[in-house]
């Protein structure tokens, strides 16, 4: 198992070097490639997070998930937030949690929030959108309805992709914007979403130990019939505190076989 050098003292080093600073300390196996490029054309980098239960649960059958991982597993999310320049929730994520999305665990700046509601359904009355913590955007289809403000945030309207957003559209929007490294904290839905557009640069997977027996699955994607149809990869895995393992998963915009990829 990996070992993380990362530790408060050097913390600072690694924000200097999202700033764009150079710095000569000893390198983080676990954020170096956060602070990479990414694979796809759209010049952003896309990090995917879930923390899930060994038999591969996210929340229980009535949505509960507070908290799944421990200590570091939320220390290891702020840092990620800290490091990104948007960091981008579901709709279901904002109505069952209530999220702030902010860092405010560690040092550094607050990132854009961006909400994904395709139909424009969530109250005005959630955090995110009240806080004024940092920026945000709600991104729905361009037919949905409302206006071009919710709360405090802005709307963002997308073309429709599926039965969602577009969300290579949303990509290339937030680039724009001058937001290129964007983390994908959740849901599950969400996170599968990008994953099974190839979307995905890198997952971070943080597996407690717990066993549910029930409750909502981590992913969800097209049914395989073959093993062999399963999307196979690497990955490192590193001890959080609390007993928890963070594994970390190169996936370079691969797509998964039973979304149509190779």
């Amino acid at each position: 198992m990996a070992e993380d050098c990362t530790t408060e003292e050097s913390w600072p080093s690694l924000l200097a070097r999202k700033a764009g600073a150079c710095d000569a300390t000893r390198p983080s196996r676990l954020f170096d490639p956060v602070l990479s490029g990414g694979a796809g054309g759209d010049g952003c980098l896309v990090i995917g997070r879930l923390a899930q239960t060994l038999d591969g649960r996210i929340a229980t059958a009535c949505g509960s998930s507070q908290w799944i991982g421990g200590r570091g597993d939320i220390l290891h999310t702020h840092r990620l937030r800290a490091l990104c320049d948007a960091v981008i929730v579901g709709a279901g994520t904002v109505e069952q949690d209530d999220p702030r999305l902010t860092t405010r665990e560690v040092e550094g700046t607050n990132p854009v929030r961006v909400v994904l509601d395709p139909a424009h359904r969530l109250p005005d009355d959630r955090r995110v959108f009240q806080d004024g913590a940092a920026p945000t955007l709600l991104a729905c289809r361009e037919d949905a309805p409302g206006g071009e403000r919710h709360g405090q945030a802005e709307v963002l309207r997308l073309p429709r992709g599926g039965a969602g957003l577009d969300l290579e559209a949303l990509l290339r929007a937030l680039r724009a914007r001058g937001l290129s490294r964007i983390f994908v904290e959740g849901g599950g839905v969400t996170v599968s979403h990008f994953l099974a557009a190839g979307l995905l640069d890198r997952l971070h997977v943080t597996v407690a130990p717990v066993i549910l027996g029930s409750g909502r699955a981590a992913f969800t994607l097209p049914e395989a019939t073959r093993i062999a149809d399963g999307l196979r990869f690497t990955w490192t895995p590193f001890p959080l505190e609390g007993g928890d393992i963070l594994l970390d998963i190169p996936l370079a915009r691969v797509r998964p076989r039973v979304c149509g990829g190779a």
